[in-house]
C-alpha cells in the first residue's frame, strides 16, 4: 500500500512584530493598517492564548509629553480593533513610548512616518 500522507503542517505561532503606521497627529486605523492587523489576528489563532503587547510610538514633531499621549491613543486604537476581531481584551497590554524609541533617528520636530507606529508582538516577553 502507498505510504500514509504526511500530517498537515502545524501552524506555528508567528510572534511578530506586526507594525502598523499612522498619519501625522492621528490615531485612526488606516485601510493599510487594517490589512496588517487582520493578518496579525489570523496569526494569533496559532499562538494559543499568548499575551499580546501593543507598543505605541510617535515621531518627534510635537512635545515629548504630547507624543506619549498620542502613542497611547494609537495603541488603544489598535487594541480596540484587535478586540473587535476576537482577540480577548484580557491578553492585551499597551505601552506608550512616545518619541523615545524611533525606528528612524531624526532631529526634534521632524515628521517621520516610520516612527508613527504601533508594534504588535505575541508571547512571553512580547514587546520588551
Amino acid at each position: 500500500p502507498p505510504p500514509p500522507p504526511p500530517p498537515p503542517p502545524v501552524a506555528e505561532c508567528q510572534p511578530g512584530p506586526y507594525i502598523v503606521f499612522f498619519e501625522w497627529d492621528k490615531s485612526d486605523i488606516t485601510p493599510d493598517a487594517a490589512t496588517i492587523l487582520d493578518n496579525a489576528v489570523s496569526a494569533y489563532s496559532s499562538c494559543g492564548s499568548a499575551q499580546v503587547m501593543l507598543a505605541g510610538h510617535a515621531d518627534k514633531s510635537g512635545s515629548a509629553s504630547y507624543n506619549v499621549g498620542l502613542s497611547q491613543r494609537r495603541a488603544d486604537a489598535v487594541k480596540a480593533y484587535l478586540a473587535s476581531k476576537g482577540i480577548p481584551d484580557g491578553v492585551m497590554t499597551t505601552q506608550a513610548f512616545g518619541e523615545s524609541k524611533p525606528r528612524v533617528e531624526t532631529a526634534d520636530g521632524v515628521r517621520e512616518v516610520q516612527n508613527r507606529r504601533v508594534e504588535i508582538t505575541y508571547g512571553p516577553g512580547a514587546g520588551m
